[in-house]
């Protein structure tokens, strides 16, 4: 079978005579060197396919050469799509395999090609989103064009290829309304699934925080309490406690099972917290710590048990926009001072708690928005698509830190900042106070930020009305998604990393697929006003919108 597929479809070890290789005509770039345009470019190629490796190296995935698993070079046609790169990895990995289970399931994998410098050192690789023949203009405008020292990708030689795998499972793209949950009587601020995907809170303008059950989309507990507009929401990664917080600066912990209180109110700060981060659960596995940024230019780390607060950092100088609680034991806080503190969370020393640990300068106006490539996984905890509970808490824990090892495996921790001045700045900031890479192309305030839950990927949203996607990896750019006609406020992403769905001021919300970015896959019509809040269920069944119309809806496929 497997010889049969790639002799029928391809040039298995073979070069093709009759190619096209010459490229009369062909425009001249950086240093005299000639670019080939569509019509230049040969009808077939010779592409060598090897797996990507992971570990701390996110930029140079592989070198083929070195790779002994690197499969022989193969001819193929240079329009050959990434479905059709699919088709031909999974052959070639289990056409094979006397497993006929194996043979008929098929593994989706993304692809890249390696790119390397005039001297033969690895540099930045480029994915490829549609087919070679794209991703090889692509790398050769930005050979062209950039600074990155990298050589155009040559047709006449073999083009080396790196696969890495994708999540199995498939989440259904999100193409109507099935539910509108009417009950709050201001203008709905923040929605949030739990992370096993069992449970949906909002809060808003009235004051309370509400409880849904996702499967009848029915109210399950309206929670008084606050006597503010609330302004975020966090559940902690056990999906066993929800935190709210508002414009008094008060704080409040809530037990989803009977929408009562656990303790009081916390009266956390004097003036309106503007953020909420949880420490993940491989950290700690009874979930009882979170850190909360406020407009009174402080921060501060809770044990939500005691209702005590362990540490207050009080480095800013102007109001805390934002906060992320990381996965390496590190907070990450942006503030209207343009600056990023990044904070111990723990140490053999108390003292180590809540110690500033460096500043990340660089912006030239407030930051509004923070992402960590760990967010996903930080944020479902023990959980994965599934929504399926281990047995105690011990395992829950155990499965956590897998999880995030996992992660881990695939590069460091990566934090990206995004702010007023149009810009994101793209960090490794445990190895660096520098950034690696500063981000333009916005022509307004970047309020947004977002990491695929596979951190391939991060997207912003801006109020110039377009969402952008860059690379997880490298923060190089994607696309530029435009479709909504009014400022976009918010970016969630399915839990397989192929779809993400933006929220906008023009009242829609609208869905993109990351394989095809030219145009929004559906448009979410239905609210009567601006759509402030927006998540996506962690196992992928359901989007949850909130509006100024007072009104949560709820979509699938």
């Amino acid at each position: 079978m497997r010889n049969s597929f790639l002799h029928s479809t391809f040039n298995v070890g073979k070069t093709n005579p009759d190619a096209k290789l010459g490229y009369a005509g062909s425009k001249r770039g950086r240093d005299g060197e000639e670019l080939k345009s569509e019509h230049d470019l040969p009808s077939s190629i010779v592409i060598q396919l090897s797996a990507a490796k992971s570990g701390d190296d996110d930029t140079d995935t592989t070198n083929a050469d070195d790779d002994e698993n690197a499969f022989p070079p193969i001819d193929v046609p240079i329009d050959t799509s990434t479905t059709q790169l699919e088709a031909l990895v999974n052959n070639l990995l289990n056409g094979d395999d006397e497993d006929e289970k194996k043979k008929t399931q098929t593994t989706p994998y993304a692809f890249y090609l390696s790119r390397v410098s005039p001297s033969g050192e690895a540099v930045e690789d480029i994915e490829i989103a549609t087919s070679l023949m794209d991703a090889i203009k692509r790398a050769n405008i930005l050979a062209a064009q950039s600074s990155s020292g990298a050589s155009p990708i040559s047709t006449e030689a073999v083009i080396k290829i790196t696969y890495q795998p994708l999540a199995v499972f498939r989440v259904r793209p999100v193409t109507r309304c099935t539910d509108t949950m009417p009950g709050h009587t201001d203008a709905v601020l923040f929605v949030s699934f739990s992370g096993n995907g069992k449970n949906l809170a909002s809060g808003g303008g009235d004051t309370t925080v509400r409880f849904w059950d996702v499967n009848t989309c029915l109210p399950k507990h309206t929670c008084p309490g606050h006597r503010n507009h609330i302004l975020c929401l966090a559940w902690s990664p056990d999906a066993t406690k929800l935190a709210s917080a508002d414009k008094n600066g008060v704080v409040i912990i809530w037990d989803p099972t009977t929408g009562k209180m656990i303790g009081s109110p916390i009266k956390a700060h004097s003036k309106w917290i503007t953020s909420i981060a949880w420490e993940p659960m491989h950290r700690n596995k009874l979930c009882e710590r979170l850190v909360t940024s406020s407009k009174d230019n402080l921060v501060k780390i809770w044990n939500v048990r005691t209702q005590r607060v362990i540490a207050t950092m009080s480095g800013h100088s102007d109001s805390v926009e934002c906060c992320k609680w990381g996965g390496e034991g590190l907070i990450y806080t942006g503030s209207r001072d343009r600056t990023i503190k990044v904070w111990g969370a723990e140490g053999p020393n108390n003292g180590d708690v809540g110690k500033l640990v460096k500043t990340l300068t660089g912006h030239g106006h407030r930051v509004n928005a923070l992402a960590l490539s760990c967010d996903y996984v930080c944020r479902t905890g023990p959980f994965d698509h599934t929504g399926t509970a281990p047995a105690d808490v011990d395992a829950a824990f155990a499965k956590a830190k897998e999880r995030y090892e996992e992660v881990k495996s695939q590069g460091p921790e990566r934090l990206v900042s995004g702010s007023d001045d149009f810009t994101l700045f793209y960090w490794h900031p445990r190895e660096s106070k520098k950034p690696i890479k500063r981000l333009t192309g916005h022509q307004q305030a970047v309020c947004s930020i977002s990491f695929s839950p596979d951190a391939r990927h991060f997207a912003s949203a801006s109020f110039d009305k377009k969402i952008k996607v860059w690379d997880g990896r490298n923060g190089n750019f994607v696309a530029t998604l435009t479709g909504h006609v009014g400022a976009v406020y918010q970016v969630a992403w399915s839990s397989d990393s192929r779809y993400l769905v933006t929220a906008s001021k023009d009242s829609t919300a609208k869905l993109w697929q990351v394989s095809d970015y030219k145009k929004a896959k559906e448009t979410l019509p239905g609210h009567a006003d601006e759509v402030y809040a927006l998540d996506w269920s962690p196992n992928g069944s359901a989007v949850a919108t909130g509006s100024k119309d007072r009104t949560i809806k709820i979509w699938k496929h």
